[in-house]
């Protein structure tokens, strides 16, 4: 273990280099800097841990998405002023989180390994050793796989309103899902047009009551329950094609029909997302399992955040699971 330092009293960073085609080498190696990442992040940073974190795309992972962050606890916003939003609050929590210590770069681990003592974490350009490692890599969005979905995107086909909403003020909007996300992007675009059709397959949504019973008393969306988005159709052939019109079904009745639309914007899920890891335990929908110290199958290989396996996944949970995890792995590092 030449070179991966953990005496306590000294700079945790001491040996940890960061050239191309070289390694780097932690106490902690968190891969993903969502809410879970960058929290467990602050707190390994904060218990003098040598701390560094792998994002493959921005921080703040699905937080980014939400429009108003209302119910993480203390973010009520100024009287009169709206909550912060979810990009807002990860820019807060990255901040911190490098204010501690922590060290963030930019990859994709593609595969992690337990070598001896030592975790090795293949990337791109380089390999991350680490004494122990947390795996917060959340989920990634789910597909319909509905005809015209993959052809039309970024033509009308969109997975973000935040990102895409603007470009359809006053449209014809269509919305698919029910559950947390699609009733609250549902609500960002409702503030651009008086129509925003929302596309819910089963009777009920599934969105947090206080969510779903706002998305429903909201004047300028409509929710279409027991209807299946089953194609999405595009204008006349050429450069310019862009989303025309979407096939529906009534999944009681059976009944189709076609209705014109400038836009569709899916939120039918998630599924988890992680690097390959031998022996890792993950339960039937693919999500890590752990115990409530964050533990996996692994020692000294912890999880937390949508990866792990849990019955409710929301922003103020995954931070609470990160603490936990860094917490852990601070414990099981005075072990090796």
């Amino acid at each position: 273990m030449q070179g991966i330092c953990r005496t306590q009293g000294i700079c945790r960073m001491q040996g940890v280099r960061n050239l191309k085609g070289g390694d780097m080498r932690c106490d902690l190696l968190i891969i993903g800097a969502g809410p879970a990442g960058l929290t467990a992040a602050q707190y390994g940073s904060r218990s003098g841990l040598t701390v560094t974190v792998i994002e493959q795309l921005a921080p703040g992972g699905q937080a980014l998405f939400i429009d108003r962050l209302e119910n993480y606890p203390g973010n009520i916003g100024a009287e009169g002023q709206e909550p912060k939003t979810g990009f807002e609050v990860a820019e807060d929590m990255r901040r911190q989180a490098e204010h501690f210590g922590a060290r963030c770069m930019s990859g994709t681990v593609k595969s992690i390994r337990k070598n001896g003592a030592v975790f090795e974490a293949v990337t791109e350009r380089e390999t991350v050793t680490a004494l122990s490692a947390i795996i917060a890599t959340g989920t990634k969005r789910k597909l319909l796989n509905v005809p015209g979905e993959a052809e039309l995107y970024g033509k009308g086909v969109s997975y973000c309103a935040t990102c895409d909403g603007p470009f359809f003020k006053n449209k014809r909007i269509f919305v698919v899902g029910g559950g947390d996300a699609a009733c609250d992007e549902a609500r960002c675009l409702s503030r651009l047009t008086e129509t925003v059709i929302l596309l819910h397959r089963r009777d009920k949504l599934r969105a947090q009551k206080a969510l779903a019973e706002r998305t429903l008393r909201n004047p300028n969306i409509t929710v279409r329950f027991n209807t299946r988005l089953i194609e999405i159709k595009g204008g006349a052939p050429g450069v310019y094609r862009k989303v025309a019109s979407v096939a529906l079904e009534n999944t009681v009745t059976g009944e189709k029909k076609e209705e014109a639309a400038d836009a569709v914007f899916i939120f039918a899920g998630s599924l988890p997302q992680m690097p390959a890891v031998e022996g890792l335990t993950l339960d039937e929908a693919g999500y890590i399992v752990t115990d409530q110290r964050m533990a996996t199958s692994i020692p000294g290989l912890f999880a937390a955040g949508d990866v792990r396996a849990a019955p409710f996944r929301q922003v103020v949970v995954a931070a609470g699971e990160g603490a936990i995890a860094a917490h852990c792995a601070d414990e099981y590092l005075e072990t090796v």
